[in-house]
């Protein structure tokens, strides 16, 4: 795709801290869809001071589109880096860096120019990565927990804690997902169906349990794609669902969200102590929350696996959306470690 070279230069002389005489390119594709693409763009820099460099930096472009009960959702990321939220990461845990943002007129499209982060992501990440990413986590939850710094009240256009209930209750009341668990042509085990049928029975003291816990603030899409691990430390990229929510939301789709299906209950258990070792370390909480790292995994993954199973023609897909509710339900009579 055609960049916009004046755009380019900015975005380089920010991020080399030097004055930008020239620039060439080449662009290649990360991740994107039909609303947005991420593309990798790299070449040389010919500086004012008559230095050659070569550079690495991500574009991101993001165009408007609709999330269920977050119509705002898609321009989150552009808003949230012109906030000062960055000011609250630890070199630990933290995004990567914007050198350029903007958004058009219509504000229908908007660009950031990222840091390249280059590290291990998605299934290739070990359990100790993933560990480590949730004992990460706690900390840097907990310490604005605990600060509650003033600029957390002034962050634009974040999701508000409901979603997850309300994103739960949506898929109950779709007669596709919840008449197909209870009727005879379900291809699911009996027990994977009682587990979604028993979670609907008892989702008002549930939903009610998870409400009095603290409320964080969320990344609320902090699955393994989005983890990079790099010297130790952890990158965290797509922020258009982060806002408030739940102490151990988070973990849900860290534990279920097309993770490792072979190690998901071992993950279960490492996290989980992790997360609340992490946040403990800044605000005395009772352990009591665990078992609601269970039940928000079934609120949020449970009808959607079932919707992913109904949609696929692929069989090995199929397979793979029963062994995750398998899992799942393994994770119940799973002895937290630590």
């Amino acid at each position: 795709m055609n960049i916009n070279l004046e755009t380019l230069s900015l975005a380089l002389s920010k991020q080399l801290k030097k004055d930008i005489l020239s620039a060439d390119y080449k662009s290649t594709p990360l991740q994107g869809g039909t609303v947005g693409n991420v593309l990798l763009v790299t070449g040389n820099v010919e500086t004012t001071d008559g230095e050659k460099l070569p550079y690495r930096i991500v574009l991101k472009i993001q165009k408007k589109w609709e999330r269920f009960g977050d119509p705002n959702s898609w321009r989150r990321e552009f808003d949230l880096y012109q906030s000062e939220l960055g000011t609250t990461f630890t070199d630990s845990i933290r995004w990567p860096i914007c050198y350029h943002a903007e958004i058009n007129a219509e504000e229908s499209e908007f660009q950031l120019w990222l840091e390249y982060i280059d590290g291990i992501t998605g299934l290739d990440l070990t359990g100790d990565m993933i560990e480590m990413a949730a004992l990460e986590l706690g900390r840097y939850q907990g310490k604005l927990y605990v600060e509650q710094p003033t600029l957390l009240q002034n962050l634009p256009n974040l999701s508000h804690a409901d979603l997850m209930k309300e994103t739960y209750l949506h898929y109950r009341s779709w007669p596709v997902v919840y008449d197909y668990i209870r009727s005879e042509d379900c291809e699911f085990p009996s027990h994977v169906r009682q587990m979604l049928i028993d979670i609907d029975e008892h989702a008002d003291e549930i939903l009610e349990r998870i409400e009095k816990l603290p409320l964080v603030l969320c990344h609320r899409d902090f699955w393994i794609t989005n983890l990079i691990f790099t010297d130790e430390k952890i990158r965290l990229i797509d922020w258009d669902t982060s806002g408030w929510g739940y102490l151990g939301e988070d973990l849900a789709a860290l534990i279920a969200d097309e993770a490792d299906i072979e190690h998901m209950v071992e993950y279960y258990q490492r996290c989980v102590p992790a997360y609340y070792k992490g946040f403990s370390e800044y605000a005395n909480i009772s352990h009591n929350a665990d078992d609601c790292v269970y039940e928000m995994i079934l609120l949020l993954f449970g009808y959607r696996l079932v919707e992913w199973f109904l949609h696929t023609e692929d069989t090995n897909e199929k397979t793979k959306h029963v062994l995750t509710l398998q899992k799942i339900y393994e994770m119940k009579t799973s002895p937290i470690l630590g």
